[in-house]
């Protein structure tokens, strides 16, 4: 319900303006969806497997397929992940790459 104090914002998709925070609302609520490999929803904290060998630019080393990688975090891109890794910081998989644990 919108308020007299509320800002509104032009939606050139409807032509209306609409209040900000409905228009905020649509969008953290229409956000891509990250898939693994095989089709299933990703969500912040998963863990993941690789289902292929991978080598890492910048790092000199080669992820193995079955490594298991642990409480990943979305990004704003659905088809990458942000990762931890013991030997390897700030490591980025794309999501084709993986497979839902």
């Amino acid at each position: 319900m919108a308020h007299d104090d509320d800002e509104y914002v032009y939606d050139e998709a409807t032509g209306d303006w609409r209040p900000a925070s409905e228009v905020a609302a649509a969008a953290a609520t229409s956000r891509p969806v990250a898939r693994d490999a095989a089709g299933n929803e990703l969500a912040d904290g998963d863990s993941v497997v690789l289902i292929k060998d991978l080598k890492v630019k910048g790092a000199g080393q080669t992820l193995k397929q079955g490594t298991v990688i642990r409480s990943i975090r979305l990004t704003d891109n659905p088809e990458e992940i942000d990762c931890r890794h013991d030997a390897i910081r700030g490591l980025v998989l794309r999501t084709e790459f993986v497979r839902k644990r």
